[in-house]
């Protein structure tokens, strides 16, 4: 059966998913540590708010991601909403992620806080290497996280949910850190698992397995597969089918290039005049752009997303001449797009977005732009100081459309 602790004579898959724990929430405690042991969320607090992280302890009372921020209140009225801070939480993940590529060149990462990883090349054993990865990312980073190792994604992204602790009122419990499901028990290991286990089984999907009488992964594995996609889909069906039966050739593919970045903002109440929402795009845009400039890559087009009170929602792009990566022009170009939209309705959330990502040293000088003063300085600048100082060492308070003198870079009071 399945394992917990290192495996002896039996051989181990080379495949390993690591998920941090509360990755947003663990982050925030180690800049405010006097709320350990508080249940805490990371998100919007307003009646719109949504939870995007939520403490173990927080968990314990039905707390949990995507939830909105009412509800969790409900569930919890002592919880201690905290806003997020999304660069520093890509900074610390661009730390964990050179860790994992100390193991293996081979990680693909899935989000900020979780990847699949390859070690079938490593010297070392594959449990023994989750234990490793456990140890140096708490120990250069604070927070803990939870590994499973298996043949395949889909059982390593099982086994890592597996060994994260529980939570309980008084903080989460421990869990086993590192779950492995050794090579040749991966069905026997599936069969009495509820069929919610298995990705892409959402409520629709387990409401008809229901009717058919699939309550577990192993009634679904012999379920005969022309009956079950009449049931959910030939696609759909093969899919499950062939994860119930432990089948998932899925290689770990090394991280490429992001093919877009973008940010958003949802409001408390609702928006209506272009200079507010202007305002909100430079705040947006600059925070955009040093994602752009973390990653080294630059775009071209340049999004904004308009969500109304009634939830209709329209986007407006504009390609550029070459690709950018300054908060600055994002902010102009966005707020030019902003300029077409008739907001008298008044908007729930605004957002920027940039597509058709490359090197910027691709960028060329517009006709346009010659002779004006340049941003590239500004920007590096404004990272140096972040870098040194923090990411709240310096704010974007206003933006020109002309030259830096107008900026409106702050340093809050």
């Amino acid at each position: 059966m399945a394992k917990s602790t290192q495996s002896g004579d039996t051989q181990s898959g080379t495949i390993l998913h690591v998920d941090m724990d509360a990755f947003f929430v663990s982050v925030e405690l180690l800049r405010r540590p006097e709320l350990r042991g508080l249940p805490v969320a990371v998100g919007g607090s307003g009646s719109r708010g949504v939870v995007a992280s939520a403490s173990y302890e927080a968990r314990s009372y039905g707390v949990s991601s995507a939830m909105p921020a009412g509800q969790a209140r409900r569930l919890c009225p002592e919880i201690v909403f905290l806003p997020g801070d999304h660069q520093l939480y890509q900074e610390v993940s661009g730390r964990i992620m050179v860790i994992l590529r100390s193991f293996t060149p081979l990680v693909e990462p899935l989000s900020l806080d979780e990847a699949f990883l390859d070690v079938a090349g490593a010297h070392r054993q594959p449990v023994e290497i989750g234990h490793l990865i456990r140890g140096q990312v708490r120990e250069e980073e604070g927070i803990s996280c939870a590994v499973g190792v298996a043949a395949i994604k889909f059982l390593a992204k099982l086994g890592s949910k597996l060994a994260k602790p529980e939570p309980t009122r008084s903080g989460p419990s421990e869990g086993v850190g590192v779950f492995e499901v050794p090579v040749g028990e991966e069905r026997a290991f599936l069969a009495p698992r509820p069929v919610s286990d298995i990705w892409g089984v959402g409520p629709a999907t387990l409401a008809r397995l229901s009717r058919i009488g699939i309550a577990t992964i192993g009634e679904l594995a012999q379920f005969p597969l022309e009956r079950l996609e009449q049931v959910v889909g030939k696609a759909h069906g093969q899919h499950l089918h062939s994860l119930a039966n432990a089948v998932d050739p899925r290689p770990v593919i090394p991280e490429t290039a992001p093919k877009s970045m973008s940010h958003e903002k949802t409001f408390p109440r609702d928006v209506y005049t272009h200079d507010a929402l202007g305002a909100e795009l430079v705040a947006l845009s600059d925070s955009v752009a040093s994602r752009l400039r973390t990653a080294r890559v630059a775009g071209r087009t340049v999004t904004i997303k308009v969500r109304f009170g009634d939830f209709t929602t329209i986007t407006r792009s504009h390609t550029l001449a070459s690709p950018v990566d300054s908060g600055v022009v994002l902010a102009r170009e966005a707020k030019r797009l902003l300029e077409e939209v008739d907001v008298d309705p008044g908007v729930r959330l605004i957002g920027v977005g940039v597509s058709e990502l490359e090197d910027p040293g691709q960028r060329q000088l517009s006709l346009e732009d010659a002779g004006a003063p340049s941003w590239h300085d500004v920007d590096r600048a404004v990272d140096r100081i972040r870098d040194r100082f923090g990411t709240e060492a310096i704010h974007t308070g206003g933006i020109a459309d002309a030259g830096p003198r107008q900026t409106g870079w702050t340093r809050p009071s």
